[in-house]
């Protein structure tokens, strides 16, 4: 994927917020489901350095969260805009993330937690060399969910 990490905007943040919307099932990672997310990702100053949006052909095509969560360890989150997903896109998407993770980060892994129901990124994640780690429930979106915590062991080549 042919793409540039920017740290995010305001105006960048707003749309996604206020645009991207996921079908079916996926509606659970529209960022208004949870106040909490929304009001985080809607602040500048919770956002900070963390928060980066992905470009390609001068539109923004996902985002990325890099956290520091251990002495060696990035935890990303990551967001793509709705239309392109279920479509093939997700391995070249993720691909670029861990590129840019171990660029700037240069960790010894990589975690992300993702929905257990999200069988499609779990796809993808374990394609890419993540593995599961844990499993564990987590409140959010007004209830309590299963989620899949996965790790990437950063001396295995992308």
């Amino acid at each position: 994927m042919d793409c540039s990490f920017q740290p995010m905007t305001q105006q960048q943040a707003e749309e996604i917020a206020a645009h991207w919307r996921y079908s079916g099932e996926y509606s659970f990672y529209d960022m208004d489901a949870d106040p909490e997310d929304l009001a985080e990702f809607l602040n500048p100053e919770e956002r900070k350095n963390t928060y980066f949006s992905v470009i390609q052909n001068k539109e923004v095509v996902g985002f990325y969260s890099f956290t520091q969560a251990a002495d060696a360890t990035i935890d990303v989150g990551l967001g793509m805009k709705p239309d392109l997903t279920g479509n093939g896109n997700g391995t070249e998407f993720l691909r670029a993330g861990m590129k840019f993770a171990r660029t700037t980060y240069n960790p010894e892994k990589i975690t992300l937690s993702v929905a257990a129901f999200n069988k499609r990124a779990i796809k993808v994640y374990e394609k890419m060399d993540f593995k599961e780690v844990e499993r564990f429930q987590q409140a959010t979106n007004g209830s309590v969910f299963e989620f899949v915590k996965m790790v990437y062991y950063c001396s295995n080549t992308i």
